[in-house]
């Protein structure tokens, strides 16, 4: 397995213009993240990098909204995501949208993003998986250098690991797109549908909820027990006075 550190500076796009399909690829997060905004409750939102900040939340539950990215137009803020300029626990729930694929330090980035989320606030990750018909893409030299294939992608299953050494309980988990092909897309959908679940490991986008937790998942049971304290024998009141009488 390859480290999730890369010793070089990774590019990482702003807008999902700059994506093969990139409009088809936002719709469907779009559809999902539908979903879940009315489940999402609080103050503040964060947004982090272009891609986020274009994705629409109008039916959430938060209204105080941070769009943080340095050319996206749509930001309101621009800073280094290595180093949010915000107080810690500040966000109620963070959306991060093709971000670990194109940063050098992925880990770093999901310790930024724990710094400044509450406890039991969630966190709402998107990305390309490796195992699937556009990670096999990849393969091809002519498109190492374009996006989505010139940065990193991991699977579902690192990233789960990954948030649960931070202490995140991952809520719901999706892997979907299993054939990445906007022409006839709903020949595709159909297939899709007909083969089952079997395939969704396959599916070349997952979308991933999880929640902050600031207890163990699996609590840790003792090995040692507690010593019964003596008690003292129980005494027959009736045979003492039968003595008694006697």
């Amino acid at each position: 397995m390859k480290p999730a550190r890369s010793k070089k500076k990774v590019d990482h796009p702003h807008s999902w213009e700059e994506l093969a399909n990139g409009q088809w690829v936002s719709e469907s997060i779009q559809t999902r993240l539908d979903e879940w905004c009315p489940k999402l409750f609080g103050y503040h939102m964060l947004k982090l990098g272009g891609l986020s900040c274009e994705l629409t939340s109008c039916n959430c539950n938060i209204q105080h909204q941070v769009n943080l990215d340095s050319k996206n137009p749509l930001h309101n803020v621009i800073a280094d995501r290595y180093e949010l300029p915000f107080l810690e626990k500040s966000f109620d729930a963070v959306v991060l949208s093709h971000q670990l694929e194109y940063a050098e330090d992925p880990h770093r980035l999901l310790r930024e993003v724990d710094r400044v989320m509450i406890d039991d606030g969630y966190l709402i990750i998107t990305g390309f998986n490796p195992m699937s018909f556009t990670g096999l893409a990849s393969l091809m030299p002519w498109r190492k250098n374009n996006f989505p294939w010139s940065g990193r992608m991991f699977t579902p299953n690192r990233i789960k690991d990954w948030l649960g050494v931070l202490n995140y309980q991952v809520v719901y988990a999706d892997t979907y797109a299993l054939f990445p092909m906007k022409r006839y897309r709903t020949m595709w959908t159909w297939l899709e549908s007909s083969i089952g679940d079997w395939a969704s490991p396959m599916g070349s986008l997952y979308f991933i909820v999880a929640r902050k937790r600031t207890y163990p998942l699996k609590p840790i049971k003792p090995h040692w027990r507690l010593k019964k304290k003596l008690t003292p024998a129980s005494v027959s009141y009736r045979t003492a006075d039968k003595k008694q009488s006697s």
